[in-house]
């Protein structure tokens, strides 16, 4: 099955629970269609953290998401520019994603028809994750009208199991636009997520923020990577990035969720700073 590997699924799509992709942010009409997504109950996550904690990492978090775009923005200035005159289309795109997951009560869940219940549905006072949605916004990378130049990269239909082997990115892949491709290779692409951080949708760190129309193939034991927010960086940027598959990518997001400390997040920032200049598994 001829299919579209993650980060370039994701950079051409604008997916919601009730729509399908479609290419780059133009807002041509599409069929609606409804994902469906795991709903799991709530267990403690090994490295769950309080509230007095994540007022705190928040508390250095926002300055420092806010200092980065500062910095950042000569670059992005630049980057916007090249977007622009390189291929017809707007510079950012904004695409909805998984957020961290809601804890509700069965009680309120019958009736969901963008959720997949447990076996044996819902147990009334049982608090479950449900999915909650976010939009991220990144540098336009692909041709804004991919879809349709490209029609037969956008099936997203999987056997089961299917998506866990396939590789999160293609270095060929025709949809890229000429500069997109160095703005990816420099992860520039990306520096617009830090609004994402300051909005408190995304940390710095955390698991890579998946799009619903891949989320509906995810095991329901995977639905526990939602359970912290999602982050800029993480455990499977570091550890080959756009080199691994799904499947692995998905246990690397597990790994940090059940093992993730301030000391942690540390150590994936300084070394997430040696894999953008080493450009790796960047495509």
């Amino acid at each position: 099955m001829s299919s579209p590997p993650r980060e370039a699924a994701a950079d051409a799509a604008v997916a919601t629970v009730d729509s399908p992709a479609r290419a780059g942010t133009t807002g041509a009409a599409s069929r609606p269609r409804t994902y469906k997504v795991h709903a799991v109950p709530v267990r403690d996550v090994a490295a769950s953290s309080g509230r007095l904690a994540e007022a705190l990492y928040r508390a250095i978090e926002f300055p420092l998401a806010l200092i980065g775009l500062v910095i950042a923005l000569p670059v992005m200035l630049v980057a916007a520019v090249l977007v622009r005159m390189d291929t017809p289309g707007p510079a950012l795109f904004f695409q909805r994603r998984l957020a961290r997951s809601a804890k509700m009560r069965g009680r309120d869940l019958d009736g969901r028809t963008d959720l997949q219940p447990p076996p044996g549905g819902y147990e009334p006072d049982t608090l479950y994750y449900v999915p909650r949605y976010f939009y991220l916004v990144k540098f336009r990378t692909m041709y804004h009208d991919a879809r349709t130049r490209f029609p037969e990269l956008y099936a997203y239909d999987y056997a089961p199991g299917e998506l866990h082997r396939q590789y999160c990115a293609d270095a060929h892949d025709p949809r890229i636009t000429r500069v997109g491709r160095r703005l990816r290779k420099l992860s520039v692409d990306e520096l617009p997520n830090l609004w994402c951080v300051l909005t408190g949708h995304m940390r710095l760190v955390g698991p890579r923020p998946e799009a619903p129309e891949f989320a509906r193939y995810y095991l329901p034991e995977e639905m526990y990577r939602f359970a912290v927010k999602p982050g800029i960086t993480g455990l499977f940027q570091i550890n080959g990035r756009g080199l691994l598959t799904w499947g692995e990518q998905i246990s690397w997001d597990l790994q940090y969720v059940r093992t993730r400390t301030v000391s942690l997040d540390l150590k994936i920032l300084a070394l997430t700073i040696k894999r953008v200049l080493e450009r790796h598994g960047a495509f």
